[in-house]
């Protein structure tokens, strides 16, 4: 776990995430020419919906959402990448 300053609309803020999240949501914002501070700003203002939902939680569902819709949108079943 690492934590991020970010810059929220106008105020200093800090998310603690882990590396393969914040790398995650790195690419997201770049693929969708944006900066991290500004797709993180609009994860916020969706979490309004989800008022106990932290900050660095509703990242993580964000992210877990996107990526399960778009498995789902490409037919691709979960399959497990570690041996059982």
């Amino acid at each position: 776990m690492k934590k991020y300053s970010v810059s929220l609309h106008g105020h200093a803020t800090s998310v603690s995430l882990e590396p393969e999240f914040w790398q995650v949501l790195q690419k997201m914002a770049q693929d969708n020419d944006l900066s991290v501070p500004q797709l993180i700003s609009v994860i916020d203002d969706h979490r309004i919906h989800q008022p106990a939902l932290g900050l660095s939680a509703a990242i993580r569902v964000f992210i877990l959402e996107h990526l399960r819709a778009k498995l789902e949108t490409e037919h691709k079943p979960y399959r497990l990448s570690i041996p059982l």
